[in-house]
């Protein structure tokens, strides 16, 4: 039953599968303190004078309009990474990509390594900062990628491979020297740098939201595999809603990688890289100046203020 049409969440009626709810709505005891926890929280969501939220109206307007009838007043700021960098940019001249908002220290010679190689041509695998693999889907995911004959650079964080008496890390060493004509391997990488590299074809992600927004602003075609939270959902609206990628929630297996980097980086390239193109245009468009995501954070600056202003006057 996990394909049925979950129908009585309004704004995604036509979409909305078993299979992608958040992974809560898999637990069976609904005593459960985490879903007892989430419950209470969106419910008292309800009592706020207003929500902020990091998304834009063109992404998710049907959703938004569902939320203002229980919320009215709604802030959609998104995506903030690059409504920051849209006015540090005309602020100062300078780019976000010259910070960094990550505690893991990044590895730029991969930026050396795509430099190096045709426009569009290299899958970017990335699963967040807080995902593990176990060795064995570590090891399908590879040959995955091996034999989709598509270069690829890949991030694996320190102990985030789970083995026996440290096989995770072993088998890292071992497929690295397997790939070393075809890929590249970091622990961390400069996402949104890596992101706008032109050598980038599309993303292999976990699709975590600030990821999802990334690659969006970015106008890279996504394959999603979610792991847990609100990921399953947002890598079905990547595939049937936005159509800029392809989902592969709740599986693991080689041919199947194999098959979905092949239809990105090469079948349907074309059709993939213009959708999300066009996405990314609209999406930029929102954190330019008259913008809706900009024109929302100043109206939200402003709301603010006077509402200090009214406090200290009290």
């Amino acid at each position: 039953m996990m394909d049925r049409l979950i129908t009585t969440v309004p704004g995604m009626e036509t979409y909305l599968r078993c299979r992608d709810l958040p992974t809560i709505c898999r637990k069976l005891d609904i005593e459960d303190s985490i879903i007892k926890l989430v419950v209470k929280q969106t419910r008292k969501s309800l009592q706020a004078d207003a929500l902020i939220l990091n998304t834009a109206e063109e992404l998710d307007g049907p959703i938004l309009s569902q939320i203002r009838t229980k919320c009215p007043l709604v802030y959609a700021v998104g995506p903030l990474h690059a409504q920051f960098n849209t006015r540090l940019n005309a602020k100062h001249g300078e780019s976000y990509d010259h910070f960094s908002n990550t505690l893991w220290e990044v590895d730029k010679s991969c930026i050396f390594w795509l430099n190096k190689q045709p426009n569009r041509s290299v899958i970017y695998v990335s699963f967040g900062s807080i995902t593990s693999t176990s060795r064995e889907q570590l090891v399908k995911l590879w040959y995955g990628l091996l034999n989709s004959k598509t270069k690829f650079l890949i991030v694996v964080r320190p102990n985030s491979v789970i083995g026996k008496d440290g096989e995770g890390e072993d088998v890292v060493m071992e497929l690295m020297e397997k790939s070393k004509d075809r890929g590249y391997i970091v622990n961390w990488a400069p996402q949104e740098e890596v992101l706008s590299h032109p050598a980038i074809g599309g993303f292999f992600t976990h699709n975590g939201w600030n990821s999802t927004l990334e690659s969006v602003v970015a106008g890279v075609p996504m394959i999603c595999w979610p792991q847990f939270a609100d990921q399953h959902v947002n890598s079905r609206v990547v595939s049937e809603v936005w159509e800029i990628g392809m989902d592969m929630k709740d599986v693991c297996d080689s041919k199947i990688v194999e098959k979905m980097v092949n239809d990105v980086m090469v079948d349907r390239k074309e059709e993939f890289a213009k959708s999300a193109y066009e996405m990314a245009k609209v999406t930029n468009q929102c954190v330019n100046v008259g913008g809706s995501s900009y024109s929302n954070l100043d109206r939200l600056i402003e709301d603010i203020r006077i509402m200090s202003l009214k406090t200290h006057k009290k």
